[in-house]
């Protein structure tokens, strides 16, 4: 009887302690899997609040969402550095009166959020009315807890 109350309790801790990590692993999963949507929301913030600061012409705005490094290609193939980006959306020929991404997606591999949609744009060319409608690729790396735009690179459809 003895042995059969040692075996006993020896199986069901065994038990008790798989069941227990089971269940820690569940938790540790879906914890993970919030975090990631977490992120996205945040990545998803931060190209609306890029967008609405090109609308605006919000120079600190500009300059706090992207990162100092930034490379920034257009449809055209033309490539700008940070504060040539930042000029052109500030005194550029092209001022926008919005943006809209459609179709986004968005993946995240560590600190590097990939975003890819299609960019809508209205606002005026020189003075005349203009429109965009062009594909775009960004990436945003996290820095200090926040996402900047590390690259962004555009191409016609």
């Amino acid at each position: 009887m003895k042995n059969y109350l040692l075996k006993y309790s020896s199986n069901f801790l065994m038990t008790t302690k798989h069941c227990f990590l089971g269940i820690l692993l569940c938790f540790s999963t879906v914890l993970m899997a919030q975090n990631k949507d977490v992120e996205v929301k945040k990545i998803d913030g931060a190209v609306n609040q890029l967008y609405k600061a090109m609308v605006d012409g919000n120079k600190d705005e500009l300059e706090e969402l992207t990162m100092d490094n930034l490379t920034y290609g257009h449809s055209s193939g033309k490539i700008e550095n940070k504060a040539e980006y930042v000029d052109g959306v500030l005194h550029g020929g092209f001022q926008f009166s919005s943006i809209i991404p459609v179709d986004q997606t968005i993946s995240i591999s560590g600190k590097t959020g990939i975003v890819r949609h299609i960019f809508k744009g209205e606002g005026t060319n020189n003075g005349t009315p203009a429109t965009v409608n062009i594909g775009c690729l960004l990436v945003f790396q996290k820095e200090g807890g926040q996402w900047r735009l590390l690259a962004r690179q555009a191409y016609k459809l």
